[in-house]
């Protein structure tokens, strides 16, 4: 996942460390009202009601009585980030996260022997063929849906294209990867006012697109459960704002970002709760900031009662002990 709009930055200076704040620029979405200054109470429930938070999902105890699931994931968007302006050198930015940096990060996964899941954009896919054999072979690792060429739902006010582009990313991976992905994380973390319901009609046993909880929970489609479990990410454990020029400014040391990774996992297994880290082949896959990855890793190993596990099977096991509860 990478956001593909324009940043306001708010730069806030702390000794030799300069924090950008990223303000998220509005694009047009065709299928939605904005929200008007002297709105009623009715308007402002039903401006929100299209996809909220249900019920925690969080299971009791985590497989083997494990404290805490750990997730590493990895958005393979490569040169789609910059299809709408395909010029030579950023391409080739988006290239290297095929050729140095999937390879770079495979290679740690093997070393440290632990699962992750990668959602790749088809047309991802489609230019470098090779990863998903790369990707695949260990077999421990999962691939998701992440759109058709990285595009951004909400822009469409169109379900009819938003269902056809869909679809034709879940054929092509299907294909590719010898069977029908489970999981779904919209590209750029962006939904229409149709795209829950098109997840859901496809079939996917989990999105990991949405923000509302730090847990797994249900989410609710216009006020009624929608059966279909949200695993969670957030900006803090993205990689993009911290290490993208295009986020504002990225920081100097890739040793701030492990802190920051450090203290969300922290807070994490002192909870008992779940960890999601979103990362991309073409940023995290340099090699000072892999190193970063490489650390954070170990420093979660070293704690007793971690399952490192892919979202798929997060998705799964919730699902099951959801079902058992009920």
């Amino acid at each position: 996942m990478i956001l593909q709009l324009p940043y306001c930055t708010c730069g806030v200076v702390l000794g030799a460390l300069v924090i950008a704040a990223p303000v998220l620029a509005q694009h047009p979405a065709p299928s939605v009202k904005p929200i008007e200054a002297d709105a009623t109470i009715e308007q402002m429930h039903a401006a929100v009601s299209n996809i909220r938070a249900g019920r925690r999902l969080t299971p009791k105890q985590w497989p083997g009585g494990a404290r805490v699931a750990v997730c590493v994931s990895f958005d393979v968007d490569n040169e789609t980030l910059w299809r709408q302006t395909p010029l030579p050198v950023p391409l080739s930015e988006g290239e290297y996260g095929a050729l140095e940096g999937l390879p770079r990060i495979l290679a740690l996964l093997d070393r440290l022997n632990i699962p992750a899941s990668f959602y790749i954009p088809t047309m991802s896919a489609a230019l470098h063929p090779q990863m998903i054999t790369d990707i695949l072979k260990p077999g421990r690792n999962e691939i998701g849906v992440h759109g058709w060429v990285h595009e951004q739902p909400s822009t469409f006010g169109n379900a009819v294209k938003e269902e056809r582009l869909l679809n034709d990313a879940i054929e092509y991976l299907t294909k590719a990867i010898g069977k029908r992905p489970r999981g779904f994380r919209a590209p750029s973390w962006d939904m229409s006012p149709f795209t829950l319901e098109l997840i859901r009609k496809a079939g996917f046993a989990y999105d990991s697109s949405m923000m509302a909880m730090d847990q797994p929970y249900e989410l609710l489609s216009n006020g009624k459960p929608s059966g279909l479990t949200e695993l969670p990410v957030n900006w803090i454990a993205d990689d993009f704002p911290y290490y993208e020029p295009q986020a504002s400014g990225s920081l100097p040391s890739p040793d701030a970002v492990f802190e920051i990774y450090k203290g969300e996992f922290d807070g994490a297994y002192k909870e008992g709760g779940m960890f999601i880290l979103t990362m991309h082949p073409h940023i995290t896959g340099h090699r000072s900031r892999i190193a970063v990855l490489e650390r954070l890793v170990a420093y979660m190993k070293a704690k007793p009662d971690v399952w490192f596990a892919t979202l798929e099977q997060v998705a799964a096991y919730v699902n099951e002990q959801s079902r058992e509860v009920k």
